[in-house]
């Protein structure tokens, strides 16, 4: 076991790494604004179909919402009884339902199922659930955890973002002249590429840990509370991306301006409000009135982040953070929108993303072999992030590794990023599915590594899991 650095050096390891990362992507910037991309895709217009609502128009959304819940439901029914997450079934009834397998079986039913019209309104659905999503996951962060467990996590945590961050940005030197186009700046692309390849999906680790009974032990709670910082760093790193590809370079310096003093307001004002409007309801069921301003007030930060050049999502996820998990009002929130939104609103979300994921444009062992690259990278990156951070942060080799396969976890959150950079042009089709295969692959692959790893820890005697220092910081801090 490596004895942990002293906290000295641990800053200054950890500055070191940070100030390393952006150099690093810095120099790759350098080379990569040189790269000559494919001419410009020609804008495709809108027909009238796609913005008209037709009579039947509730009709087919209501087939297409039945249709992805009922597959959703039984893939996930499958994949949970081989030890997989329920979302990944459901991720992958969506896309089953889309061009990539029925649209290829059975084309005719794949367009009466989800007709290209359906779209437009299915995609206003997936936004909204993908707004409540994000709120109910900024609900679930542990903001006393965070600060009980900072230094023994956030160096580990921020080491799994800066190394896939570089290689992302590496592996863009390689995407961008056969993926991209030329009205797509290196600079985006590079930093899209980055931060998609540096997600950790907290929502879907912490059923992988509850499912294997894991939440409790210190493994668990490093890696939720790894996964909770990845979250607020990621989410955060992404809303600088989208607020760069929006804008024009005059405007940039605008947007971070005003993005940070939205954050300032909802922790210096906002928050304070909400705890007195906590405090008020005292032991109370949180009243209609109460849960409808706590609506409000996620729906007005969505449309100020929204307008303000960033995602919706971004508002939404902060708004939920700023409320404290363990109150009557987050519970209440928690318990009356989390079915409705699982099983209604992120199915539509989920049929969305398989009509744009089109499996047939990845073609030639050319393409396949990029794909696996990304898969490669991705891995190599949080996985090898991690491990190096949690033997240097005092873990024995297996803890390391298994904290590093759990934050290799994306999930529902990688295709949340991917959606946005679709949306926004900074991704082709073509990488869009690349990137959505690279998201299943790392997620269905933490259950049996974790299950290998397990195996392999049988075989050996146990060893001290995390070092005695970790557990000082955490009681200085608490």
């Amino acid at each position: 076991m490596l004895r942990p650095f002293g906290r000295l050096t641990a800053l200054g390891a950890y500055a070191a790494m940070v100030f390393g990362g952006v150099a690093s992507f810095l120099i790759v910037r350098g080379y990569g604004i040189a790269l000559i991309a494919a001419p410009p895709a020609a804008p495709q217009s809108i027909t009238s179909a796609a913005i008209t609502v037709t009579p039947n128009a509730l009709l087919r959304v209501l087939l297409a919402l039945t249709a992805v819940i009922v597959t959703g439901r039984l893939v996930g029914w499958f994949l949970r009884s081989v030890g997989q997450p329920a979302v990944v079934g459901e991720i992958l009834g969506g896309i089953a339902l889309g061009p990539s397998l029925l649209g290829r079986i059975a084309p005719e039913l794949s367009a009466g199922i989800l007709p290209s019209s359906v779209a437009p309104f299915l995609g206003v659905i997936a936004q909204l659930g993908v707004i409540l999503y994000m709120f109910l996951v900024g609900l679930e962060l542990n903001g006393g955890l965070l600060r009980g467990r900072a230094h023994a996590t956030i160096a580990t945590s921020h080491a799994s973002i800066v190394a896939p961050f570089v290689l992302g940005s590496v592996l863009a030197l390689l995407l961008y002249p056969r993926l991209s186009t030329s009205d797509v700046s290196f600079t985006s692309f590079a930093l899209f590429i980055a931060v998609a390849m540096s997600i950790t999906a907290f929502p879907v680790l912490a059923r992988i840990l509850a499912d294997r009974r894991m939440a409790t032990t210190e493994l668990g709670t490093v890696a939720l509370t790894c996964a909770a910082v990845d979250d607020v760093t990621a989410w955060c790193l992404l809303a600088m991306v989208v607020g760069i590809a929006r804008a024009r370079t005059a405007d940039t310096v605008s947007i971070f301006l005003l993005t940070a003093a939205f954050i300032a307001v909802m922790f210096l004002a906002v928050r304070p409000l909400v705890g007195r409007l906590i405090s008020r309801s005292g032991d109370r069921t949180p009243t209609r009135d109460v849960l409808a301003i706590a609506l409000v007030g996620l729906l007005l930060a969505a449309l100020i982040t929204e307008g303000i050049g960033i995602h919706a999502v971004f508002g939404a996820f902060l708004f939920g953070a700023i409320i404290p998990h363990d109150s009557n009002l987050a519970r209440s929130l928690t318990s009356r929108l989390e079915d409705l939104v699982t099983l209604l609103l992120l199915p539509a979300f989920f049929a969305f993303t398989g009509m744009r994921t089109q499996i047939g444009l990845v073609s030639g062992v050319s393409e396949w072999v990029l794909c696996g690259v990304i898969i490669v990278v991705a891995t190599v990156g949080k996985f090898g992030g991690t491990l190096v951070a949690g033997r240097i942060s005092g873990m024995d080799w297996h803890q390391s590794a298994a904290l590093g396969v759990l934050m290799n976890t994306r999930g529902l959150m990688e295709l949340i990023v991917l959606n946005a950079g679709l949306d926004l042009g900074v991704i082709s089709p073509k990488l869009f599915t690349m990137m959505v295969l690279m998201a299943l692959a790392t997620t269905i692959a933490t259950t049996p590594l974790l299950h290998v790893l397990d195996a392999a820890a049988s075989r050996v005697p146990a060893r001290h899991v995390i070092p005695k220092q970790l557990a000082i910081w955490g009681a200085r801090k608490s």
